[in-house]
């Protein structure tokens, strides 16, 4: 290995040591000997909005823990057109068939400005008897979040479906949240964009939400969630 990718690897390595949110990704259970044997470096990678991690079918050499920001997964249609089945925020694992799969089941894109650690799957191929826990719950995570989508962003009217989205955003203790295009929100709830834009407007005027900058807004929790309920 080279010195450069020498120095990469304990670079990435003590930085996971260290990492802010080491207790919500994979390597939460992990000692400093169990990293003493990992010999590739751990990316930290900080993509913009629009930016790929992965396209559907691409060869899966890597698992993705998203520090920051927001990431879609969408999934193409054989009309051509896509859908989005789920969004993951701060400490979810993106490519998380690389696994047990040659090819990622989904495209991968950066919605907010993202920051992500690339762990390739040799690195967690050599860590699995540790890692499984984590694994194990990161698997579990997915399909609630992917059942929670289904059951929050695509039933109820275009109302509702945005005032959910934008509960879901953030954690209720925080007032303020980012919003992406409109576009992808249409494409999330399985609305139009100009539905999107509508709905929003509506939010608007309805006092639940109050833009403070380009796609960035203040939420009323309470009036949302009336909203969310059909209230």
């Amino acid at each position: 290995m080279r010195e450069s990718q020498i120095q990469a690897a304990w670079y990435g390595l003590e930085a996971c040591e260290k990492c802010a949110i080491r207790h919500l990704v994979l390597f939460a259970d992990l000692t400093s000997e169990d990293f003493s044997h990992v010999h590739l470096p751990i990316e930290d990678i900080w993509l913009p909005p629009g930016a790929n991690l992965y396209q559907q079918d691409q060869a899966a050499s890597a698992l993705f823990t998203i520090r920051e920001g927001l990431v879609k997964l969408e999934q193409y249609l054989p009309d051509g057109n896509f859908r989005i089945v789920s969004l993951l925020s701060q400490g979810d694992v993106a490519g998380l068939e690389a696994t047990v799969a040659d090819k990622y089941e989904h495209a991968a894109v950066a919605l907010l400005p993202t920051q992500v650690c690339r762990l390739p799957r040799e690195v967690v191929a050599r860590l699995s008897p540790k890692l499984n826990r984590q694994l194990m719950e990161k698997w579990h995570d997915m399909v609630l979040r992917s059942h929670h989508c289904v059951r929050e962003l695509s039933t109820g009217s275009s109302r509702q479906r945005v005032a959910r989205l934008f509960l879901m955003l953030a954690p209720p203790a925080m007032e303020r949240c980012r919003i992406f295009g409109r576009e992808d929100v249409g494409a999330l709830l399985g609305i139009t964009t100009e539905t999107a834009c509508r709905m929003v407007s509506d939010l608007k005027r309805r006092k639940a939400i109050s833009e403070i900058s380009a796609n960035t807004f203040s939420r009323d929790i309470a009036v949302l969630q009336k909203i969310a309920d059909g209230i």
